[in-house]
């Protein structure tokens, strides 16, 4: 044991914690690029032209370009080319999109023939929308990436060890980039005289740090497999059986517990994370403040989370319980949006809707905690990227579709009343499939319910 010790590089604690601040700085960055027009969305409709139609289909678009197949692709190049290449591409598209998406909102952008000529065809959508579009395409296609790698990543370097707490550390430091743009964005734009370029340039040159830290990781992951392979744990080149293969997505799409897994995260996410986008106008409207002051209340929506994710990555390790998990947190995000939706416009007060922010943001970390170090016990390690990348591919079909309905039904309704309905909605189907995978999961024996560090 003390010759595996001082050949291993995962097996030194600073090494592997720094991987993880590494990897999860990138996910920081990006979150807050996600959100970063979150808070700002009356803005960009009074100084752009849009409106909230518009303003969903802009939202849908980061997910358009991974649902039409790039994320089967990225599982791919994951699994053939390993976690240091992908993770380079993937930076390195967040940073194109993101400088994309800077172009398409600027002011120099609108003065152009260029986009006169986007604003001539399909005309209700604005040119700096159709641009902006293209670039959080782009971003998107590298985030989504980026977000299974990470996954892969950890499950390597911590495989063995503190695994659910690594990835509930790298969910509660990606989260941490939510509640910053909240309170970041409003505050830049308003420094800069009520734009909405200053807020975007600032989270753009952010990727571009993200970047050079996973350029850093790629040279500390290189001498990690140059260790596994002269401990006799891994060799140059894989053996025909532990060689990916395309056909191997079959496998996966075959296997039962992998559309459970998939579709209750598709159910659980399209309650999140386009609520997310038009959290703050719902606060704005529901108790009639300024949006800033409704940016910075919704902004603690990821810090109890971000708190509780590590906790329940330790009680995941060391207790389990995870499938268990996963039934509360839907429950628990169920009857917030059903809170949101009829208790607050009736009862418009500060303290209710803090409460309800802080309370949903208990089921944000207790579903994906459980969730996704629960992937690694049901599919096999050659195709665990494949695996992430297809769940997250089904669950960019939802995060694509469900803005632009939300944004529909809110700009044919004037009010968010029936967009929250549906929100709560999904948190029904989720509950349903949490069952069928505490189900399946006692008839198969996958040890979701066990802890993760074996005695």
């Amino acid at each position: 044991m003390s010759e595996k010790t001082a050949k291993l590089l995962n097996d030194s604690a600073v090494a592997r914690w720094s991987v993880l601040i590494l990897v999860a700085s990138m996910m920081f960055f990006a979150y807050m690029f996600v959100d970063v027009m979150s808070p700002l969305k009356s803005l960009v409709e009074s100084t752009k032209g849009w409106n909230s139609e518009v303003f969903g289909t802009y939202a849908a678009s980061e997910y358009i370009l991974n649902v039409c197949g790039f994320l089967i692709l990225a599982g791919i190049i994951l699994d053939k080319l390993g976690v240091r290449f992908s993770g380079i591409l993937s930076a390195g598209l967040m940073v194109i999109g993101a400088g994309i998406k800077f172009i398409g909102i600027s002011d120099w952008f609108q003065a152009t023939s260029f986009c006169a000529w986007l604003d001539s065809w399909w005309v209700e959508l604005p040119g700096s929308a159709k641009m902006a579009s293209l670039g959080f395409m782009i971003f998107g296609c590298g985030c989504e990436m980026e977000g299974t790698n990470v996954s892969k990543i950890l499950a390597k370097w911590f495989k063995g060890k503190e695994m659910a707490l690594a990835m509930g550390l790298e969910m509660a430091i990606a989260r941490l980039g939510v509640f910053a743009v909240m309170w970041i964005a409003p505050i830049i734009s308003a420094h800069f005289g009520g734009t909405v370029v200053a807020p975007l340039g600032f989270c753009g040159a952010l990727l571009c740090i993200g970047l050079l830290n996973f350029i850093i990781f790629a040279f500390l992951d290189s001498k990690f497999d140059r260790q596994l392979v002269a401990a006799g744990m891994a060799t140059e080149e894989k053996s025909p059986e532990d060689e990916f293969h395309v056909s191997d997505l079959g496998a996966i799409f075959k296997s039962k517990m992998f559309w459970i897994v998939a579709l209750l995260c598709v159910l659980y996410y399209s309650a999140i994370f386009p609520f997310q986008r038009y959290a703050t106008n719902i606060l704005e409207e529901t108790l009639l403040i300024p949006a800033d002051e409704a940016a910075r209340m919704f902004s603690f929506f990821p810090i109890l989370a971000m708190v509780l994710t590590p906790v329940l990555g330790i009680l995941l390790d060391y207790v389990g319980k995870g499938a268990t998990m996963l039934m509360t947190g839907s429950v628990i995000m169920l009857a917030c949006h059903l809170c949101f939706g009829f208790l607050l416009p009736v009862f418009p007060t500060r303290w209710l809707a803090m409460t309800l922010i802080v309370v949903l943001g208990v089921s944000f970390s207790l579903v994906p905690a459980a969730l996704w170090p629960s992937v690694p016990k049901i599919i096999d390690e050659k195709v665990l990227g494949s695996a992430y990348c297809l769940i997250f591919w089904v669950q960019n079909i939802g995060l694509c579709l469900v803005p632009l309905l939300i944004g529909t039904l809110r700009q044919s309704t004037g009010g968010y009343l029936i967009p929250e309905i549906v929100f709560a909605s999904f948190g029904v189907l989720a509950f349903i499939f949490s069952l069928l995978l505490k189900k399946e999961d006692k008839a198969s024996s996958y040890g979701l319910e066990l802890p993760n560090i074996r005695k």
